[in-house]
């Protein structure tokens, strides 16, 4: 008896699984392409990653680099300035250092700020703005202050910094008190070598010091400088023209004088009426109308109709301190300056007394004991006196 074939139903049973068992093996095929797939792209999101970073510290260092070289030009520029002595103002700096990129000023001004310091000991100083020193000088300091009590109004501050800067040296001053001290063997061969030298009379002046002073700052013009800011400063801070020239007369220095000038200068000698213009100029002095409120925080005026014309020759001025001299030189240095050339005249004085009376030896030498034994208090007692005489306290720089 033959054996019966697969029914129909069994042979389609078996077709579908065979079907069914070769759609499974691409599917494991496709998975395994699928792992490697996100493999290679999760390496080439680390490569991306990578060149970011990269491109982004070449960035950094570029913008430091920038940084430094925006700096250095920034000390450049100041030291060119400070030759002349010229203000060096804010939008300047703007728009020839940082070309008009103003955000980067403070980090550029950190950074030549440590570069002057390291480099030649100076800094940049903002000056301080006219109507903020007066206020803090007290310039109607008790009368503003009582209406504000009475009014219960508050004064809007004035602003403090005048976006004005100039170079102040930061050397200690005891090293320059060193450096500026005369030495007998340094003097003596500075002669030499002068004498070895052709007479020239452009030849630098031997002081036997570290600093050469015929070839840095004019002396004789400092010198006057320093004077007149006395003058000023013991006035009450503010010296009418009339009085400043009749100051400079008992001194030698009437208008048809000249001031000389090193080798350095352009000019070997300037009149004192445009040497007060180039103080005022380089900021160290102010010239002021009398009855001009603007100096002191307020309008200015209209002037009367017979002024109009030509100011200059029917109104008169009064001299005031510059900017310049408040942050360079300082109120303190000045009443130091007057007070101890006071008490040495003093003391040369009760010396010449001493000798006159017949008794040089013992008096002058008990004179210089007395002198100076009380010295300091005689240095003291002039410096409270020459602050009384100016109004107030007295600023440093």
């Amino acid at each position: 008896m033959a054996r019966a074939g697969p029914s129909r139903t069994q042979r389609s049973q078996r077709a579908t699984q065979a079907t069914q068992s070769q759609s499974q093996r691409p599917a494991r095929g496709s998975r395994r392409a699928a792992v490697e797939e996100d493999e290679d792209e999760s390496a080439g999101d680390d490569d991306d990653q990578d060149m970011d970073i990269d491109g982004t510290q070449a960035r950094l260092a570029d913008a430091d680099a920038d940084l430094d070289r925006k700096a250095s030009d920034l000390v450049r520029f100041a030291l060119f300035m400070e030759q002349k002595r010229s203000l060096i103002r804010r939008d300047d700096i703007n728009k020839k250092i940082l070309a008009s990129n103003s955000r980067l000023f403070n980090h550029v001004l950190e950074r030549a700020q440590k570069l002057l310091r390291k480099t030649f000991a100076m800094e940049l100083v903002e000056l301080q703005s006219r109507n903020y020193r007066e206020q803090d000088n007290g310039v109607a300091g008790d009368d503003l202050q009582e209406a504000r009590n009475a009014t219960g109004v508050k004064k809007k501050t004035a602003a403090a910094g005048s976006k004005t800067y100039i170079l102040r040296s930061v050397l200690d001053p005891v090293i320059i008190e060193e450096a500026a001290r005369t030495d007998e063997r340094l003097y003596e061969e500075q002669i030499a070598d002068s004498q070895d030298g052709d007479d020239d009379d452009d030849m630098p002046r031997s002081y036997g010091c570290i600093i050469s002073w015929s070839t840095t700052d004019q002396l004789g013009a400092l010198g006057v400088l320093h004077v007149i800011l006395a003058f000023i400063l013991v006035s009450g801070r503010s010296l009418t023209d009339l009085d400043l020239r009749a100051h400079l007369k008992r001194l030698g220095l009437t208008s048809n004088e000249a001031i000389s000038m090193n080798t350095q200068s352009t000019h070997k000698s300037l009149p004192i009426d445009t040497y007060l213009g180039q103080l005022m100029k380089q900021g160290y002095i102010d010239r002021i109308k009398l009855g001009d409120t603007k100096a002191a925080g307020g309008k200015r005026g209209r002037a009367p109709a017979a002024t109009q014309t030509n100011p200059d020759e029917t109104q008169a001025f009064e001299w005031h301190w510059g900017h310049r001299s408040y942050s360079e030189i300082g109120e303190q240095a000045i009443a130091t300056f007057v007070a101890e050339f006071m008490v040495e005249r003093n003391r040369d004085d009760d010396g010449e007394d001493d000798d006159e009376d017949g008794r040089a030896a013992r008096g002058r030498g008990k004179g210089r004991a007395r002198a100076e034994d009380s010295g300091g208090d005689k240095l003291k007692n002039v410096f409270g006196a020459i602050e009384r005489a100016a109004g107030g306290n007295l600023s440093d720089v």
